[in-house]
């Protein structure tokens, strides 16, 4: 997973400054989105994937499938992913350049998982906390995985603040083999 991140890094850089350059963030943030969806799909990944199928076969039926709004700009991006053959990358461009977003508008993404639905105070209670913790807007995505048990595990970037029955288990587990 991180020589995916690797790979992806320049790809999602470029992207942002030339984003910043044409002050359309929130356009490009659409755009990549709506690419990863698309490779993401399993035909689409099946075709990147096929030797059979010319890159340039492929780079057209995704600019095709994505639209208008993916504009000259966007089906070229598309195109040099596919002369490099990195077109699987999308996903991960869209991620990063997610966080080269947050991190430019003072602003932090976090992923909240927990065990249950969190009412909306606790979710309320949670997001002032990190608000409060690192002294920026947060962004929540929220999930529930019932094999937490209980509690939460909180993503930010690369760090996490597992919170869960689970980790706290998984945990002692440790120290007791040690």
């Amino acid at each position: 997973m991180s020589e995916l991140s690797t790979l992806a890094r320049p790809y999602a850089e470029a992207v942002f400054r030339m984003a910043q350059g044409e002050n359309d963030l929130a356009g490009w943030s659409s755009r990549l989105q709506s690419l990863a969806l698309i490779v993401s799909d399993a035909q689409v990944a099946r075709l990147i994937a096929d030797p059979a199928v010319s890159i340039e076969r492929v780079a057209s039926l995704i600019i095709e499938v994505a639209g208008g709004d993916l504009g000259e700009r966007g089906g070229n991006f598309v195109k040099v992913l596919a002369e490099n053959g990195r077109l699987s990358l999308l996903p991960d461009v869209g991620a990063q350049f997610e966080m080269l977003k947050a991190n430019a508008e003072g602003t932090l993404e976090a992923t909240i998982t927990s065990a249950q639905e969190l009412t909306p105070a606790q979710l309320d209670d949670l997001v002032a906390g990190l608000k409060a913790k690192f002294n920026r807007a947060v962004n929540v995505q929220v999930a529930v995985d019932p094999e937490l048990i209980g509690g939460a595990v909180i993503a930010i970037g690369d760090q996490v603040i597992d919170g869960s029955v689970k980790g706290r288990l998984q945990r002692m587990s440790f120290a007791l083999q040690a």
